[in-house]
């Protein structure tokens, strides 16, 4: 059995904690141990070998998959990580790791989205087990038994009974809370998004169903003439789910939610014992139902206020009710529309060398980094045409290239780069390198790097 993991994402919903160039399945949130991507990954390894694994994603998030894995301790092949040269909704996606997957023989398949939460994770590899003999003649969606009317879901009407799940009657579209109660009153269960399918028959329906998709991905060569063929992109519940006959929805009950929202937290994180959720060490006072998610550090206090949902990053503050916290892609759309680079940049962006992270700026002044540097990485050979570097060592021992000298810089010592010099800093050794960077001068950020050599290659 392969698993197919899908890890895009555009980081809108959970905003600012998720933006587009790091969304919310590279998050430990609430201080967890692991991202949700790696929870997922592990329950991949439930039900496939490490080598029947595949990652979907983008190319900005590749290097953010293999650090992930990296960290679980899994030497796994990159050759696995599918790279989609461009967004075109989850139908392209899953039809990329099929063909990959499957390329020597038909086998059964798992698709995993990477950004949620399963509470039972065996529970939910033992229905998956049980329902492998059933996905060599239906196409499965997994369908979560609801515990209250929920608007943010679709939802999925089941038939008749057919193997260990049933058939479809019907899937509806996110409803409001009158219809959601009335669905669930029907017995209609929540579209979780994980499915399982026979990859013969699976292609077989996509080339029925979407024969342009089916045709680019009958193919030999070149994926990113595959993509560039199709046009609009589609999802698997327009494009398949909706339309075939064979679909089949099989019951779940182990602890599922998307975190589409963050009202969605107050359904999985336990609050106090007024139905406040901290991240840190926050002061309620006369105040209940509120979320809190606040920088590390930071000491916030929430005053005779309830149901407050109140998110605060260095550089970008949400605060909404609660039952308002589906619109806060209607925010993210107005900054977007304003060209506001916070919407895709973090406070920390990672990159395949390690992280950073901005401490202070002033526009064309100056901006203050700490950098941390993985065991045997590198940036790559820069040039800045009008910015000076100052790196400041805070722990390791950093090898530092500056023109055609090469200085080895210890703990508490500093070097110097002055605009123009050619430069690149690496981590030889077996621990972390942690540096504070100092630049300054008048510049724009993109405009005044030349890249030399490719700082997102492994």
């Amino acid at each position: 059995m392969k698993t197919i993991i899908l890890a895009g994402g555009s980081g809108t919903r959970l905003w600012p904690l998720s933006r587009k160039r790091y969304p919310k399945q590279f998050i430990k949130l609430m201080g967890a141990e692991t991202s949700l991507f790696q929870d997922t990954f592990m329950r991949a390894l439930m039900v496939s070998d490490l080598e029947d694994i595949y990652v979907v994603t983008n190319k900005r998030m590749k290097f953010l998959v293999m650090g992930e894995i990296d960290e679980l301790g899994y030497d796994y092949d990159e050759n696995q990580i599918l790279v989609e040269p461009e967004a075109k909704n989850t139908l392209p996606a899953i039809c990329y790791g099929v063909t990959a997957a499957c390329r020597e023989r038909n086998d059964s398949i798992v698709l995993f989205p990477s950004d949620h939460v399963v509470e039972k994770p065996e529970r939910l590899a033992k229905v998956i087990s049980e329902s492998e003999e059933l996905s060599k003649k239906a196409i499965i969606t997994f369908g979560v038994r609801p515990n209250k009317p929920h608007t943010g879901y679709g939802y999925i009407q089941p038939g008749e009974k057919n193997g260990n799940g049933c058939g479809v009657v019907a899937f509806r579209e996110k409803p409001d809370e009158e219809i959601a109660a009335r669905y669930i009153e029907e017995g209609c269960l929540w579209n979780s998004g994980i499915f399982m399918f026979d990859s013969g028959l699976f292609m077989e329906e996509v080339k029925i169903h979407a024969k342009g998709i089916h045709d680019a991905f009958s193919f030999n060569g070149d994926v990113k003439e595959a993509f560039s063929s199709i046009g609009d992109g589609i999802s698997i519940d327009y494009g398949i789910m909706e339309k075939t006959g064979i679909a089949a929805v099989v019951p779940i009950d182990v602890g599922w939610n998307d975190l589409g929202s963050f009202e969605s937290f107050y359904d999985v994180y336990e609050g106090d014992s007024n139905g406040n959720i901290d991240r840190g060490n926050s002061v309620f006072i006369g105040s209940g139902n509120n979320l809190v998610y606040a920088e590390e550090g930071k000491a916030v206090a929430i005053v005779g206020a309830d149901n407050l949902v109140v998110i605060d990053d260095r550089d970008a503050l949400l605060v909404c009710s609660k039952d308002s916290s589906q619109r806060v892609r209607d925010a993210v759309g107005i900054f977007e529309r304003m060209n506001d680079q916070r919407i895709d940049y973090p406070v920390s962006d990672y990159r395949p060398w390690g992280h950073y992270k901005v401490l202070e700026e002033e526009k064309k002044k100056f901006k203050i980094k700490r950098i941390t540097i993985l065991p045997g990485k590198k940036l790559s050979l820069q040039v800045h045409k009008y910015r000076s570097e100052h790196w400041v060592v805070v722990s390791g021992t950093a090898k530092a290239t500056i023109d055609e000298k090469v200085k080895i810089v210890e703990t508490g010592e500093s070097v110097f780069v002055r605009a123009g010099e050619r430069h690149r800093l690496e981590n030889s050794g077996a621990e972390k390198l942690e540096i504070v960077e100092v630049q300054m001068g008048d510049y724009l950020e993109e405009d005044d790097i030349v890249r030399l050599d490719d700082d997102y290659g492994r």
